[in-house]
């Protein structure tokens, strides 16, 4: 569980502090960062990839450009993803099996849940309002959903988060599902124009797969923005 949970915040603040600035990341940077969650890449290859892609960048005879996108970085994260896998073993498997303090506090996780099932039911209404409510009805299931985990389930779910974040996880594809039958064509077709701007700088240098899970991971951010849905999974916390 060491760093599980601090793998947006670490890899933000790696970037931050290889490029000297506080700029905020893109929508394209987060969609990567969850990418490369999904396809489990370790957290230690993606900052080891992150510092060797700014060492690379420092040693260029000109710089009249800053690297403004983690896009930049991916070749020498997955390039230490690969050397972190063919190693000899003891490492990572070492580092699961240290033990390490709860990343969360009972009562963070019991307000993270009744915050984003309040957000959920404000969305709701509002869907409601607008007409839409098969989309509103999804939204207060949702809700429910959360509650339920911070009523009744609540003990147990503290006794096993990777359990939690898996049902958190679940409940967040329903959402993207209803989003996604919500969204007018309209609406899909400007999202994947948006997407397929943002990754025309970095398409080149990933395979099909990769794309494929960063137009995806893209296109769930656009939608839960739009809807003004909340993120649930414990990575957000």
């Amino acid at each position: 569980m060491e760093n599980y949970f601090n793998y947006f915040t670490e890899i933000e603040e790696c970037f931050r502090r290889c490029r000297g600035t506080p700029n905020l990341l893109s929508t394209l940077d987060w969609a990567l960062i969850e990418s490369w969650k999904e396809a489990g890449l370790p957290l230690e290859a993606v900052l080891l990839g992150i510092e060797r892609a700014f060492e690379k960048f420092a040693r260029r005879p000109a710089r009249f450009r800053r690297v403004n996108s983690l896009a930049y970085c991916t070749q020498n994260i997955l390039q230490a993803a690969e050397e972190l896998s063919a190693s000899e073993g003891g490492g990572r498997s070492q580092r699961k099996e240290k033990s390490s303090p709860a990343p969360f506090q009972p009562a963070e996780i019991r307000a993270y849940l009744e915050r984003n099932a309040g957000r959920l039911e404000k969305a709701s209404r509002l869907g409601r309002q607008n007409g839409g409510q098969v989309l509103a009805e999804d939204l207060a299931e949702s809700a429910a959903a959360l509650r339920g985990i911070g009523t009744q389930d609540f003990e147990k779910s503290l006794a096993d988060l990777e359990e939690l974040e898996r049902h958190l996880t679940a409940v967040e594809e329903k959402l993207t599902a209803a989003l996604t039958r919500a969204s007018s064509v309209e609406s899909l077709a400007e999202f994947r124009r948006e997407i397929e701007r943002e990754l025309a700088r970095c398409r080149r240098t990933m395979t099909a797969a990769q794309i494929e899970s960063l137009e995806r991971q893209f296109l769930k951010k656009r939608l839960f923005e739009h809807y003004q849905v909340p993120r649930l999974s414990l990575f957000y916390l």
